[in-house]
């Protein structure tokens, strides 16, 4: 495993030709995002219906309203607030330079389709990057005003821009043990993995 993690890190070589171990924080993936909501339940239908999320159970030592979901390998945990100022004021204002998170999708034209059968509002956009490739976008808020963004920004070359770091990839997907045989009246149909 330590020879997995050092080719995972990168890292130069040291005087012997032995790989050094760089100084990176031992990350996997990102796990999840947190989004405060006015309403759960609302917000639970809307990462349901309109993203495809799964509603899954939340440890019980959790004493606070709130829901945990989980799909695409993260997980979007909500948790119910009763302080206005926390939310966005403007449920309708969308920006795409504003603060958003971006989910990768694989056909862009069926996602638009949605959000409209849905009904909900979204701004589209293309940009042509200088290589002339297209990076599909559209931008729409949740419930509570907070921007989410879906792109095809797979066609889009990670070039390190610095000397600051290596960009990491798991050697394996990072995901979370699924029980594929529990049934609950929440959601009855767990693809298995």
């Amino acid at each position: 495993m330590q020879n997995q993690q050092e080719v995972r890190r990168g890292g130069e070589d040291d005087e012997e030709g032995n790989k050094k171990k760089e100084e990176t924080a031992p990350l996997l993936a990102l796990n999840h995002v947190s989004r405060l909501c006015r309403d759960v339940k609302k917000s639970i239908e809307f990462y349901s219906k309109v993203l495809g999320f799964v509603l899954i159970e939340r440890p019980q030592v959790l004493d606070f309203e709130g829901a945990w979901l989980f799909n695409y390998g993260v997980g979007i945990h909500l948790v119910q607030s009763d302080q206005e100022d926390r939310l966005p004021n403007d449920t309708q204002h969308l920006d795409p330079q504003d603060n958003h998170i971006s989910f990768q999708c694989e056909d862009m034209e069926d996602m638009e389709r949605k959000l409209k059968e849905v009904n909900v509002k979204y701004k589209k956009r293309t940009l042509e990057t200088e290589d002339g490739k297209a990076m599909d976008q559209l931008f729409f808020n949740d419930p509570d005003g907070f921007m989410v963004e879906i792109c095809n920004c797979e066609n889009l070359k990670l070039v390190p821009a610095g000397s600051l770091g290596k960009i990491m990839l798991p050697i394996d997907r990072h995901t979370p043990p699924v029980d594929t045989n529990h049934q609950n009246h929440h959601n009855n149909d767990v693809a298995d993995q």
